[in-house]
């Protein structure tokens, strides 16, 4: 299949301009009525719904909370990039383009990213204007701070709940549309499968997740923004609803799914507790502004530690080894999460973790330091030029709980331990996903009329996805993206009439879901979903986690289809079809993930090279960093549906051609 990613020329086509002076020509009430059906209502999905309602189409939201402010965007806690150098400390668009390329280790389209760093500095004025409260400075403009992989400072945050704030301003513009009648809303109602008309997506079949009724809903265009598929591994940082579904069914419809192997591993997560947890909790990576990432320098002081023998307060400077430090000087704390993420790895697996968990893993973040320092600036500035200890430590912790209260609060709830007095205990964990469906530059999959967006997508973060991007990526395509393209698209539908959900192919989709929720429900096996999940959740990890090698990969994919036949055979689904029924929807999101971990390790093994989030341990350079082949493996790897054996599924190549960056060693030291 050839993929074409081609810009197209001018920001809006000459079908766009026909398509509004036709409607000048129309009487309001007579106008054609062009439905769009948006999956999906975190930021992406509801700035989509609310923008495209603004533009007078008939827009139907989906989502499967109880709410749209539910969605796992609020969980977005850090900040948002762009690039209006409010700090005059040389921030550009082209400087956030070249670092989001950088970040992404040259794996991502340099088209996009362009167009991203672009609208940057218009979504921070649009959610200024809905009432976003950003953080201010002493002078009153919006203050910024620093994030992985960048020098300076261009994240705007609000306190450590920036994600629920933008989510916040986003509802308010879709409940407006929807107070105005232009949007109707679907709480709790989950996506199970796309429907094609001669070739193109015109609507999807839906389940009632409260009365179990499936639904037929048809439009001119579908746009899915339902996130990423973290919980593949079971335990990540997603919300434990999070899932694949929506992408997936588009993909088996003849969507391509890119880049499945490109999964970020954040380096600031509340370790693993127990093997019964379900859940683990990010710790936003604005605290590694002012956070110090150490662990002991001698393996018996780590043992001692876990052993409940040793403080870490009672270490000494010199028998701590800050080790993002030690080995990137030029950036420290501050680079990337997947460099982070694996020199935690390095010394966790020789031994120097600090947690007593089945696995040892773990490593502080100390605010001491900073304590101290902001501590010291304030008293200067209230005229104390020689503070004690104590009067510095009081008045760092007040500052620090100004920048971070509610971060520290929700750890010590969790930990019950106070951050202020004892460093956090932090390791890493499945945070993000930078693969999922192919769209071309105009966010549209191969299925044409189906467009996807935000997370759900794979195009701007290659192989990596720097801090405070996400939130971008998410606004930028639903506030600033979709309403042209997806216009652009529907310029030809002015005439197509309403599509009636009778069609054959509305029937065949609906008869499909039916045919799999019927076997589940009678297939009477003895284990529970969650069973499953959990030891697909373990081969990922284990073999499709951090490090990842031939052997490990090639072994996961033997162990995951094996794992799917018995999944069929012996999983267990209780309860009733037409009823709520949350094992059901865990199973049939399983099913899912299961066939994705299996695309997941087969793209993994055929991109023989390391970058970004994919860490093949077969290729790094000597100080241990990661070794890409830009000669064999510069491309997008866009998978195609082949059935119900993965194992089928075929590659395509996106090759990847950067005109404007110079491709280089990605070096932070």
């Amino acid at each position: 299949m050839k993929l074409d990613s081609k810009i197209p020329e001018g920001p809006i086509s000459d079908k766009w301009t026909d398509y509004k002076d036709h409607l000048k020509l129309v009487a309001p009430n007579n106008r054609p009525k062009i439905d769009i059906i948006v999956v999906g209502t975190g930021l992406a999905g509801a700035s989509a719904a609310a923008s495209l309602g603004e533009m007078g189409y008939n827009v139907k939201a989906f989502c499967f909370q109880d709410s749209p402010r539910r969605a796992h965007s609020i969980a977005a806690q850090g900040g948002i990039n762009a690039a209006k150098n409010y700090q005059n400390d040389g921030d550009s668009t082209y400087r956030l383009f070249y670092d989001t390329i950088k970040g992404g280790d040259y794996r991502a389209r340099e088209a996009n990213v362009h167009r991203l760093a672009e609208v940057s500095s218009n979504i921070i004025d649009q959610c200024v204007a809905q009432g976003v409260p950003f953080a201010r400075d002493y002078g009153g403009m919006l203050d910024n701070r620093s994030f992985g992989g960048t020098q300076l400072q261009r994240t705007f945050y609000a306190a450590g709940q920036t994600g629920q704030q933008l989510l916040l301003g986003a509802y308010s513009a879709l409940s407006r549309q929807i107070g105005l009648g232009r949007v109707k809303m679907f709480n709790r109602h989950e996506m199970l499968d796309l429907v094609k008309v001669d070739g193109k997506a015109r609507g999807i079949i839906a389940r009632n997740l409260v009365t179990g009724e499936l639904e037929r809903h048809s439009a001119h265009a579908v746009v899915i923004a339902s996130g990423g598929y973290g919980n593949v591994y079971f335990l990540s940082t997603n919300a434990m609803g999070s899932n694949v579904t929506a992408g997936w069914k588009v993909h088996k419809r003849g969507a391509l799914f890119a880049n499945p192997c490109f999964v970020q591993i954040h380096p600031t997560c509340i370790p693993v507790h127990g093997t019964n947890q379900a859940k683990l909790t990010l710790m936003s990576e604005s605290l590694r502004n002012s956070g110090r990432i150490w662990v002991p320098k001698k393996k018996e002081d780590a043992a001692a530690i876990r052993a409940g023998k040793l403080k870490p307060t009672q270490l000494s400077e010199e028998d701590r080894d800050y080790f993002l430090e030690r080995k990137y000087p030029a950036f420290g704390n501050l680079v990337p999460r997947d460099v982070a993420s694996r020199a935690a790895k390095e010394l966790c697996d020789q031994g120097f973790g600090i947690e007593a968990n089945d696995t040892n893993e773990g490593v502080y973040l100390d605010f001491s330091t900073e304590i101290q320092s902001k501590g010291r600036q304030t008293a200067y500035a209230q005229g104390n030029h020689n503070p004690t200890v104590e009067e510095a430590t009081k008045l760092g912790k007040q500052w620090l709980e100004e920048k971070y209260g509610n971060l520290f609060a929700m750890y010590e709830k969790i930990t019950d331990e106070n951050p202020y007095e004892t460093p956090m205990k932090i390791y890493p964990a499945v945070h993000y996903t930078m693969g999922g469906v192919w769209v071309d530059y105009n966010l549209q999959s191969t299925i044409p009329g189906c467009f996807v967006a935000g997370e759900a997508n794979f195009s701007d973060h290659g192989a990596n996805r720097l801090g405070a991007s996400a939130l971008m990526q998410g606004l930028a395509d639903g506030y600033f993206v979709l309403p042209y393209t997806v216009s652009n698209y529907l310029a030809d539908e002015i005439r197509t009439g309403k599509i009636s959900t009778d069609l054959p192919e509305f029937a065949e989709a609906e008869n499909s879901v039916k045919e799999t929720i019927n076997k589940f429900l009678n297939n009477n096996g003895s284990k529970s979903v969650d069973h499953f999940h959990k030891r697909l959740g373990l081969i990922m990890w284990n073999k499709v986690g951090m490090g990842r090698n031939e052997k490990g990969l090639t072994e996961a994919i033997a162990e995951i289809a094996a794992l799917k036949e018995e999944f069929y055979k012996d999983v267990y689904v209780p309860g009733s079809a037409d009823e709520l029924n949350q094992e059901l929807e865990k199973a049939l999101r399983v099913a899912d993930f299961i066939d994705l971990g299996q695309l997941m390790a087969m793209d993994a093994l055929q991109r023989k090279e390391s970058c970004g989030g994919h860490f093949r341990e077969e290729y790094q350079d000597s100080e241990g960093e990661t070794l890409r082949d830009d000669e064999n493996f510069s491309f997008v790897g866009a998978w195609e549906y082949m059935g119900y054996d993965i194992s089928k599924e075929i590659l395509n190549k996106e090759e990847l051609k950067y005109e404007f960056i110079k491709i280089a060693a990605r070096n932070y030291k």
